[in-house]
């Protein structure tokens, strides 16, 4: 792997570990550690910045799907300091993944985020 395609690699990889931090305190340092504190995340349904709107937003979407966990699908890909990914929202119980969709992040010089810019392709009825 070259240092570019790590550089995006480890910044999704804190991404991920972000929407998947199982408490509040953990949450706190992960969005911290993937995002600059005016980092910025929109998708469909919110639109927010800074480390506490962010926070909140994980925090909302975990309890709206307990048991569920965000999982890399394929490959990251970037260029520059912006790179996507898709990933999916599986069900730890029976490995169902109801939710799926892919991100744009844009990078920093040290690797965090900036922006995100988040689709959703694969959505239940009733979810949103």
């Amino acid at each position: 792997m070259s240092a570019v395609n790590d550089r995006y690699e480890s910044a999704v990889a804190r991404y991920l570990e972000a929407w998947n931090a199982s408490d509040p305190e953990t949450l706190t340092k992960a969005v911290a550690a993937a995002w600059t504190p005016d980092g910025s995340y929109t998708d469909p349904l919110v639109d927010v910045s800074g480390h506490e709107q962010l926070a909140a937003v994980i925090a909302g979407a975990q309890a709206q799907f307990p048991g569920f966990s965000f999982k890399l699908t394929g490959t990251v890909d970037g260029h520059h300091d912006i790179a996507r990914f898709t990933w999916d929202l599986v069900n730890g119980a029976d490995g169902s993944a109801p939710v799926a969709g892919f991100d744009v992040i844009k990078l920093d010089d040290d690797g965090r985020i900036r922006t995100v810019h988040g689709f959703l392709d694969r959505v239940p009825a009733g979810a949103v």
